[in-house]
């Protein structure tokens, strides 16, 4: 079955959304940081921690993964800081 939305790997990233894990004080290693990206066709990448197998098997009701998602999770100050440039539906 054909997906409706399919990730473009070929896709760049274009800008960072809201500020680095440095600024705002969750990550003291440039190596290894959370962070979000809009890439160059508009669509958003998150780095974070991998918890696939922490949270895959008690998902809320009508959530699903698919054998090729992952569910990531980054702090929530990060997200904040990122708010601003985060357009609206």
């Amino acid at each position: 079955m054909a997906r409706t939305w399919e990730a473009d790997p070929s896709a760049l990233f274009l800008r960072r959304l809201g500020k680095s894990a440095g600024e705002i004080g969750v990550s003291e290693d440039e190596e290894d940081c959370p962070d979000i990206w809009q890439l160059d066709n508009g669509d958003i990448a998150v780095i974070g921690r991998d918890l696939t197998d922490d949270y895959g098997s008690r998902l809320p009701k009508g959530v699903s993964l698919r054998s090729d998602e992952r569910l990531v999770v980054i702090p929530g100050s990060m997200l904040s800081a990122a708010k601003a440039e985060i357009p609206d539906a």
